[in-house]
């Protein structure tokens, strides 16, 4: 979300080739992939406040590190370091959520935890697009590092360890792979994890290049990409609470199929109707709504999967898979983008889409709501 508007100018103030952009998201999530598989049993053993520290921190120092990119190797350098810090994050931010809230308010919980990243849509990307317009796209790292740090100050101060029970076993190497894998031979979270790893992929190979091909064939400049940023962060903060709330009255499963299926429609919609530059507006409204429809009630019912002392595990895998789907969708989107048109890859996502939502009805189950 930080990167995907702002590509352009990257490629231009770098001079990085078009096909090779992808690859600066791709690097940093599948950095984000690994390093949570490896957080999410330390989270376990020693509790999820002292992951979130030592992310926010790390993360801190890796956008300030930003500052001494010269070329595409340097980037990439950076975005290595940036998502080792969000892997430490990632898994252990939604576990936290399952360990303070009971699963019958996580849905609420989750919509309005998801629903502060999407003002931070609304504020922060819009913004870094304008500077990055302004004063090179290094400026706003730095700004997002200014935030991240005061977000470390905010959880020494204010956020507390929740009283669950974390796990005994030793933290060894060969322990948190047979966890992994004790878990993997259930059948229903081994179908979480595919649906995870489908959706990242479906969304990243339409959303990575979607501000590039707005550039390109409707000659989008950076304010009206960033506007658009807007209106996103917008239907997410709209939607994001209420479908979490709503998912703990009826369910989460149909609320997730629905909104897979809806994207799916979306996609591949996309470019056939966009062909003036208003239209993206509400095509990006649209998407965001179906997208903070996912998330929360997604979440909220990974949480249910498993005891206390291996969510951060589950959370963290999930995750995992989901930023290796990601990473995947963007090192391909550039390519099939440079080569067949944008027109390609929201085929291919609106596919991806549609497989999630057949995993999620058939093998994932509805956990018990009361």
């Amino acid at each position: 979300m930080v990167i995907s508007p702002i590509l352009p100018q990257i490629g231009t103030q770098l001079n990085i080739p078009t096909s090779a952009l992808g690859s600066l998201v791709s690097v940093y999530t599948l950095m984000v992939g690994s390093l949570a598989i490896i957080s999410g049993p330390i989270s376990d053993k020693i509790g999820r406040r002292r992951i979130l520290l030592l992310g926010t921190t790390l993360m801190t120092c890796a956008l300030i590190m930003h500052h001494f990119v010269v070329g595409y190797y340097s980037f990439l350098l950076v975005r290595i370091l940036s998502g080792i810090a969000g892997g430490i994050l990632s898994g252990s931010a939604v576990a936290y959520i399952g360990d303070f809230f009971p699963y019958n308010r996580r849905g609420w919980a989750t919509g309005w935890v998801m629903s502060g990243m999407a003002f931070g849509q609304i504020a922060g990307i819009p913004l870094g697009i304008l500077l990055a317009s302004q004063y090179g796209f290094k400026f706003p790292f730095y700004m997002f590092a200014l935030a991240m740090g005061m977000t470390s100050i905010l959880i020494w101060l204010r956020i507390p360890q929740p009283d669950v029970e974390l796990s005994q076993e030793p933290l060894t190497i060969r322990k948190s792979a047979n966890t992994y894998r004790n878990m993997l031979k259930q059948r229903e979270i081994a179908a979480a994890a595919v649906a995870y790893f489908m959706m990242f992929m479906g969304l990243s190979f339409f959303i990575i290049y979607l501000p590039y091909w707005l550039a390109e064939s409707l000659n989008a400049s950076p304010q009206l990409i960033a506007t658009m940023f807007i209106v996103g962060g917008l239907a997410n903060v709209l939607t994001g609470p209420q479908a979490g709330k709503l998912s703990d009255r009826i369910g989460r499963k149909t609320i997730v199929i629905v909104s897979n299926l809806g994207l799916s429609l979306v996609m591949v919609c996309a470019t056939v109707f966009t062909r003036e530059l208003w239209l993206a507006y509400p095509l990006y409204f649209i998407i965001m709504v179906l997208v903070a429809m996912r998330i929360s009630p997604f979440s909220a019912l990974l949480t249910a999967l498993v005891s206390d002392s291996n969510r951060g595990a589950l959370m963290s895998l999930t995750v995992a898979l989901g930023q290796f789907g990601f990473a995947i969708g963007g090192t391909l989107a550039g390519p099939l983008y440079t080569n067949f048109g944008y027109q390609s890859s929201s085929l291919v996502g609106a596919l991806a889409m549609l497989i999630t939502a057949g995993v999620i009805h058939t093998l994932v189950p509805e956990p018990d709501i009361n």
